[in-house]
């Protein structure tokens, strides 16, 4: 294989844990992670701050757009970081008020065409292992490797209200959680696509370390590129 930047694509619904392992194989690999739901996210903080139109029915992709020029993508230790107004704005993008309305954000074309051109060119000078909707399909379509993760709604739902939570939750909580992904699932189905050469990964059952070993093990097969480390850091 010729020596060139390596491009690892994860794809995934909501929650199937696509950016947190993306993050450990990166890391793994000596690549840098590229997230590129973050942006989508930063976007639709700053369209939230923009409060002449409060809303989000009302939101358009020119707003939005003009939203998103506050927004600056930068590498950072091992990853890239979306930046508002030159600040990191990591608490705005996992607010309750970021989560409910990301999928409308990131179902407009336009905004779908800036969030790939700024990932692209996050890819442009380095190894990288990119997580988010449509990478492995519209985005890196030539990616040397292409993981698909999917999860059990009901698993993905308690996973992701430990993380939100930090800690154990009710059942009706799960519940509640497992029926917003659902939904969730239903808007995102277009831009949530296999591709045709992803290889599956069902998680439901996976410990997260597994879920990373495994994707390094593919990764080293089709790069012959040797980890940066013998064990995965916490």
């Amino acid at each position: 294989m010729t020596e060139r930047n390596v491009v690892i694509a994860i794809d995934g619904p909501a929650a199937s844990g696509k950016s947190s392992t993306a993050q450990w194989v990166a890391r793994r690999l000596g690549f840098h992670h590229v997230d590129s739901g973050s942006l989508y996210r930063a976007a639709t903080a700053a369209q939230l701050e923009q409060r002449d139109v409060v809303d989000p029915e009302q939101w358009t992709e020119e707003m939005v757009l003009q939203s998103a020029n506050r927004i600056t993508f930068v590498p950072a230790e091992g990853t890239f970081s979306p930046l508002l107004d030159g600040a990191p704005c990591d608490a705005a993008l996992r607010s309750i008020e970021v989560t409910k309305q990301v999928s409308r954000v990131a179902q407009m074309p336009r905004v779908r065409n800036w969030v790939n051109e700024l990932v692209r060119l996050s890819a442009g000078a380095r190894d990288v292992v990119v997580d988010g909707r449509d990478i492995g399909t519209v985005v890196f379509p030539n990616a040397d490797l292409k993981v698909f993760l999917v999860a059990d709604p009901w698993e993905r739902a308690r996973r992701r209200l430990i993380q939100r939570l930090d800690r154990h939750p009710t059942e009706d909580e799960i519940a509640a959680e497992t029926d917003a992904l659902v939904h969730r699932d239903a808007k995102d189905a277009t831009q949530t696509v296999q591709a045709t050469d992803a290889i599956l990964i069902d998680t439901t059952y996976l410990t997260q370390e597994e879920q990373v070993e495994r994707i390094v093990a593919l990764a080293k097969a089709v790069t012959r590129r040797p980890d940066k480390t013998s064990a995965v850091d916490g």
